[in-house]
């Protein structure tokens, strides 16, 4: 086997791989999952407003 062979066996399992993980992303069975990390930024907003209300009060 020589040089391009292997270079091209190479793309071809990089270029397989990207598929997985795109089809891994975008599949139904992980949006809930991805939905809850996408939201932790406002969650930890939500508590630092209910703490600062309590130290107000």
């Amino acid at each position: 086997m020589d040089q391009g062979t292997i270079g091209s066996i190479f793309t071809v399992i990089v270029f397989v791989s990207f598929v997985g993980v795109c089809y891994w992303a975008f599949s139904s069975r992980n949006k809930k999952g991805f939905d809850e990390a996408a939201n932790l930024v406002f969650d930890d907003e939500e508590k630092k407003n209910l703490n600062k209300k309590d130290q107000e009060s």
